[in-house]
This record gives structure tokens, C-alpha cells and sequence, in this order.
């Protein structure tokens, strides 16, 4: 399909604003043989009809790059404009990929998923990564105890978080965050609030944005441990010296059916069952054979994810309105969080189905993800959003359907938005079922990698 007056190959991306990006930062920017003609958008709002700024894209793209709907990916192959689609996204059934890559096939074009060898930047600090199976299934709880086992043992810990440049690509090529003003500096959405806040609270550093190379050069400055926090299943962006992929057992064959996440299981150097206290014997049991069938060398581990609320007085007998992570609830396809479960144990009456109240794009949501009604999901990727979300809090108290409101997101949901009941959150931590299994694979993670970086044992190993 390459012609002679255009020798470049030309090439679609499949993305979401995060590996898409990355993908063509790692294999195609200053390639001269292809030319990326397009992203393509999807599971994000608002992310299309913009551009990948030339400050980003490099020389050969003086104009930058579009970024246009999923939908638009027809027109494009119709146009016989593409000879390469690559599919660069997350969370996507193994089924949905294939009619993507029957579509493209059909009309002429190579189907391309980039292997994680070819993408992943190696770093000069060890590096941990958490992953998943699917999204929702608890790796932000599982980085947070990660981080604290190494802050224990005086070590410094970077955390890289996954994408979530909804913003001004350019202005957010490499962000840090250390403190609560830098999230309103940044201008950050509920969504990246929900991943870095957690880390602050904690007393740590976290990086993100856009060009993750650069990112990680920043992050190796101030860290003697770099851990990589990875959004919805994604394959790692740096070469892992310990592997941890988290698995859910109120999902069970999920692990096995899902893109990347089955990559992520297959590459695991130990993969943590989470929810274990939510969840049935039988399904436990079946994602660890599921696991095991699929990894026969990593390390199976199980863990809980108790909940508890803030203020259970606010709650109990009172009628609430749950808000759950929105991420968790649309592409997750969840139906319920930590919100629930803590309402349900802090003896809530009644769980308010916020629906008939959504307003503006949260009704959009429902009507796209009607898995998420009965709970209300924490969609903050911008600033009419989280307008939307207030909206409909306001609508269903001024209705008389809720007493309280219990947020099940990882943030202070007061720092962005008011309501005129009280606003419990529920918090969520990982607890090992049997204790010491992460800080073992921590220690021999660390030893390893500082025999291959130096020759030496890190002065401070773990089992100190």
C-alpha cells in the first residue's frame, strides 16, 4: 500500500491517552520509515479532536499528530490511508481485539500489539511494578504498602504513575507531585487526584504525564526505588525488577480474558489474589488454578482489601448515596466498590440509586455503562464533570433520597466539590493473609538487582 511518492509506512495508533502515547514515543518518534497518521481515542472523554503537539511528536511531525475518535478509524481505512494499526490500549476483552483486528485486516492493513520488550525503558534504580488483571482490582492500595515496607528500611521511594494527561499534552510531558498545592497548580482531574493523592498523603513523590523516558531520568534523581503504578491493566513502561500483578477473585476468569491483563499474568514474578474477604472460597480457589495454569513459576499470593468508614455514626440507619472510582465502574465494569461494602458494614439502611437524579454527562455515563447504576461513579475528567457530579448529589438530597453520602474514591472528595449532607469516605488497605510474603520478595528483588547494577548487596536489606 506504501507508494513510491511516500516511502514512510504509514501507521494508526489505538489508544486512551496513555499507551498509545508511549507506544509511539518508544518505537515511532524519529523513525523516518513510518509515519503516524492518527491516535485513535476511546474509553476517555473528551480526549479527541486534539493533537499530539509537536513538542511531544518531534521533527518529523511539524504540524504534530491528530487524535480522533475510535469511531473514525473506518473512514480512516477506507481511505486506504493505513498500512499499520497498532492496538495500544488497556482493559479490552481478548474478543473485542480481535474484531479490531478483523476490521483492519478486512480492509488491507497489518494488526500490530507491541510486545512488552520493545516498549519497556530499563532504569538505572531497581524498579517495582504493580499491575493488574483488571482495573478496580487493587493496585493503588497494594503501591501504598509496597512504598511503606521500603520507606521502613530508610529507603526512598518514586512512584511512576500511568498516564492521565487529559490536559495540555505538552504542559504535562513530565509532572511531579509532592504536596497538595501541586495538584491544583497542575490542575489535576478527580481521576488523577484518586492516584496521586494517596502517595502525598502518604508523605511520598509521584511522577507522571507524558514522556515517560524523561519522567523516569527525573524520578531516578531522587529515588533509590522506583515503583512503577500502573492504570488500568497495562503492561509496565519500565523494565521490572520485581513484577506484582494483582488478581480478582469477584471476577474470577477474568485473568484469562482480558488484554493485557493475561500478558501481565504470564509475566508475573508474584501475582496477589486480592478482595480474599469479599470474595467465595470456590472463586478464590478457581483464579489461583487459573493463575497457576498460566504461570506455573510466580508466586501466589492471597490478601484482603478490609474497608472501613470514617464515621460509622453518619452512616448507620441513614439511608446513602455511594460514590464509587469511576474508572472501577465503566471500563472495570464493576458494579459496586469500597464505597458499598463499607456502607453495607457500617449498617447503612438503604443504598440510593443516584440515576434518576444524574445530570449532564453523568447521565451520558449511565446510558454508556449501565453497570454503574445503583452507585454513582467518581467521573472527574474535567471541570463541567465534576460540576455534573456535584449536580447530582444536589438533585438527590434536594429530592429527599439521601441522608449521607459515602465516597468510596481514594481521594477527599471535599477538596473538589461540596454537598450539603454529610461526606463519609471509606478507606481501603491491603493486608497480607499471610504476613511477609511481599517484604520477602521485596528483599530478594533488592539483592538481586544490586548485584546486577553494581556487584554489591544493598547496604540495608530488608530482612534487617
Amino acid at each position: 500500500m506504501t507508494s513510491t511518492a511516500n516511502p514512510r509506512t504509514r501507521v494508526v495508533i489505538l489508544g486512551a491517552a496513555g499507551r498509545d502515547f508511549h507506544d509511539f514515543n518508544t518505537v515511532f518518534r524519529g523513525d523516518p520509515r513510518h509515519e503516524v497518521v492518527a491516535f485513535t481515542a476511546t474509553q476517555i472523554p473528551d480526549i479527541e479532536g486534539r493533537l499530539y503537539p509537536v513538542e511531544l511528536a518531534g521533527d518529523l511531525y511539524p504540524q504534530g499528530i491528530p487524535i480522533v475518535a475510535e469511531s473514525g478509524l473506518a473512514d480512516l481505512l477506507e481511505q486506504g490511508r493505513v498500512d499499520v494499526v497498532v492496538f495500544a490500549y488497556s482493559d479490552v476483552r481478548h474478543e473485542r481485539v480481535m474484531h479490531l483486528a478483523s476490521q483492519c485486516i478486512a480492509a488491507g492493513a497489518d494488526f500490530r500489539l507491541h510486545g512488552a520488550r520493545r516498549t519497556m525503558v530499563r532504569s538505572t534504580k531497581p524498579v517495582v511494578a504493580v499491575t493488574a488483571v483488571r482495573t478496580g482490582v487493587g493496585k493503588s492500595q497494594t503501591t501504598r504498602y509496597l512504598a511503606r515496607l521500603l520507606r521502613e528500611q530508610g529507603l526512598r521511594v518514586v512512584a511512576v504513575r500511568h498516564p492521565m494527561p487529559y490536559g495540555d499534552l505538552a504542559a504535562q510531558a513530565c509532572q511531579r507531585f509532592a504536596s497538595y498545592a501541586d495538584l491544583d497548580r497542575h490542575e489535576c482531574t478527580i481521576e488523577e487526584r484518586e492516584e496521586y493523592e494517596p502517595h502525598i498523603e502518604a508523605g511520598g513523590v509521584v511522577y507522571a504525564g507524558v514522556d515517560y523516558e524523561r519522567i523516569l531520568r527525573s524520578a531516578e534523581q531522587e529515588a533509590d526505588v522506583v515503583l512503577w503504578d500502573g492504570g488500568n491493566n497495562d503492561l509496565p513502561f519500565y523494565v521490572p525488577d520485581l513484577h506484582l500483578v494483582l488478581a480478582d477473585p469477584l471476577r474470577p476468569g477474568d485473568e484469562a480474558a482480558y488484554h493485557p491483563g493475561e500478558a501481565n499474568v504470564r509475566m508475573a514474578d508474584v501475582v496477589v489474589i486480592a478482595k480474599c474477604d469479599s470474595a467465595r472460597a470456590e472463586d478464590i480457589e478457581a483464579v489461583e488454578a487459573s493463575v497457576r495454569s498460566l504461570n506455573p513459576h510466580a508466586a501466589v499470593l492471597r490478601a484482603d482489601s478490609p474497608v472501613t468508614v470514617d464515621d460509622a455514626t453518619a452512616v448507620h440507619g441513614r439511608r446513602v448515596l455511594v460514590v464509587e472510582d469511576g474508572p472501577t465502574l465503566t471500563h472495570g465494569s464493576m458494579t459496586y466498590g469500597a464505597g458499598v461494602v463499607g456502607a453495607r458494614a457500617a449498617g447503612a439502611t438503604d443504598i440510593v440509586d443516584p440515576s434518576p437524579y444524574a445530570v449532564g454527562s453523568l447521565a451520558d455515563t449511565y446510558a454508556k455503562y449501565p453497570n454503574s447504576r445503583g452507585i454513582l461513579p467518581a467521573m472527574g475528567y474535567g471541570t463541567a464533570q465534576v460540576r455534573d457530579l456535584e449536580a447530582t448529589i444536589r438533585a438527590a438530597v434536594e429530592a429527599g433520597a439521601c441522608d449521607a453520602v459515602v465516597s468510596g474514591t481514594p481521594i477527599d472528595l471535599t477538596r473538589v466539590l461540596t454537598v450539603p449532607v454529610p461526606l463519609v469516605r471509606a478507606r481501603y488497605e491491603l493486608r497480607e493473609q499471610v504476613p511477609g510474603g511481599l517484604a520477602a520478595a521485596l528483599e530478594e528483588m533488592l539483592v538481586r538487582a544490586g548485584h546486577e547494577r553494581t556487584g554489591t548487596v544493598p547496604a540495608r536489606p530488608l530482612s534487617e
